[in-house]
């Protein structure tokens, strides 16, 4: 299991009572950059099922859930996540922060965390990360961290019920690594 000390953590069962609330304090703030979902999803329960299959993948190798925190509240989400071995040793990341918590530079230490996990301790050889084309602040995070944009993908994922764009960014692994 990986533990970091930082402004992010894994998850745990106990965390969904928080996430849930900040889902539901910031469902307005969020609409635009994530996909549509059912009730559910913002009740404590919900997240509680949420968080148990996403943790049951953590321990299949295949996801890295993390909370980011601000101090010792839970302000946001960062995830590793598609995690491919063999050939390929890829991830994607995505990551967001409540409003009342974005311009303190969690998300970019979050960022940079999660970068460090999969280099350092999952041995992979490249992050990708892709934001909406106007969400330059999700840009910019990427951008401080090293993450080099490399292109545009047409209806890339389904936001707010529809097949939106996505600049695409890339980190690797340092040169000469085994990764």
């Amino acid at each position: 299991m990986i533990r970091r000390v930082g402004v992010s953590r894994l998850i745990r069962l106990d965390d969904a009572p928080a996430v849930a609330e900040l889902y539901r304090t910031n469902q307005d703030f969020l609409a635009p950059w994530m996909p549509l979902r059912g009730r559910s999803f913002f009740t404590v329960a919900g997240q509680r099922r949420v968080i148990e299959e996403t943790l049951a993948l953590y321990r299949q190798g295949v996801v890295v859930p993390h909370v980011i925190l601000d101090g010792t509240a839970v302000a946001g989400r960062a995830t590793l996540s598609n995690i491919s071995r063999d050939a390929f040793q890829s991830c994607n990341l995505g990551y967001w922060v409540g409003e009342a918590h974005n311009g303190k530079g969690l998300a970019t230490a979050a960022v940079g965390e999660l970068k460090r996990v999969a280099f350092d301790e999952l041995d992979l050889h490249r992050i990708e990360a892709g934001t909406l084309l106007h969400n330059e602040r999700s840009q910019a995070v990427l951008k401080r961290n090293g993450f080099v944009r490399i292109g545009i993908a047409a209806a890339y994922l389904k936001i707010g019920g529809v097949w939106q764009d996505h600049v695409l960014y890339q980190a690797l692994s340092e040169p000469g690594s085994d990764n």
